[in-house]
């Protein structure tokens, strides 16, 4: 099935892919994209056939976060930022979430990766955070959750500099849990859904939920200051703002 950018193929032994499809603009996630995205991932989270979900990027990126040629849309920044926080829908699905990382994961892509259960990259896959370098801060849980995955030290030194880092790195530092061959990646996330599915499905999502809910008694707090200081800084930013800071920034790495 695909709709919007969105491709989902679903397997019968309880897994469903789900494909990020928009190559010519490097996956970038238009409101249509993120309304739609939305939709289905709540509608992959009651089907009674569907337990595990991967998330992957068609062709050579994976995501870089958010379209923003939509900023400044009809409906508004608001809406350009942060209606449809599909992330939000989708740390409702109730099974293991895997990121396929086949490429690049940028600012609003990391923050995807992030809210994901477990991290398969390829080797062809890097990272960056630049929301600094264009003058935004993370709404979809990036900051909170990479200080989880990497502490604060490491977490400050990736957000002030923008730095891209590689899937070797970030699997050394604990961000991604499994490094593979390009060709291999989605071969290993359905292995890795197929060894989950020995177990009792109801029991999996139980648990799974279970460890949720001990993190979340200290993240969510967290998780709402950052929303709350994102759009306090993000609302306030125009299109014209962010491509500046983001060309000065590209000029900077060469």
């Amino acid at each position: 099935m695909s709709d919007h950018g969105i491709v989902i193929e679903k397997n019968p032994e309880g897994w469903a892919i789900l494909t990020l499809s928009r190559p010519e603009k490097f996956n970038t996630l238009s409101i249509a994209m993120r309304q739609t995205l939305e939709g289905e991932i709540a509608e992959l989270a009651f089907d009674p056939d569907t337990h595990v979900l991967i998330l992957t990027g068609a062709a050579k990126f994976f995501t870089a976060g958010l379209d923003l040629d939509e900023w400044e849309s009809s409906v508004g920044q608001s809406a350009a930022a942060f209606k449809h926080d599909f992330v939000a829908t989708l740390r409702k699905f109730p099974g293991p979430i895997i990121a396929a990382v086949n490429g690049p994961a940028i600012t609003g892509g990391l923050e995807i990766v992030l809210a994901c259960d477990f991290v398969v990259a390829s080797h062809e896959a890097k990272f960056a955070d630049t929301h600094v370098h264009v003058g935004l801060l993370p709404g979809w849980g990036g900051s909170v959750r990479m200080i989880e995955r990497v502490g604060l030290a490491r977490a400050k030194e990736l957000a002030f500099t923008g730095q891209f880092f590689s899937a070797e790195d970030a699997y050394r530092w604990g961000l991604v849990n499994h490094l593979v061959q390009h060709d291999d990646l989605l071969p290993f996330c359905q292995n890795l859904a197929r060894q989950m599915l020995k177990a009792d499905p109801t029991h999996l999502k139980t648990y799974k939920s279970l460890l949720d809910q001990e993190a979340h008694l200290i993240l969510s707090s967290a998780l709402a200051h950052e929303q709350e200081k994102a759009k306090e800084v993000n609302l306030h930013s125009s299109l014209s703002q962010i491509k500046n800071r983001l060309k000065k920034f590209t000029q900077s790495k060469k």
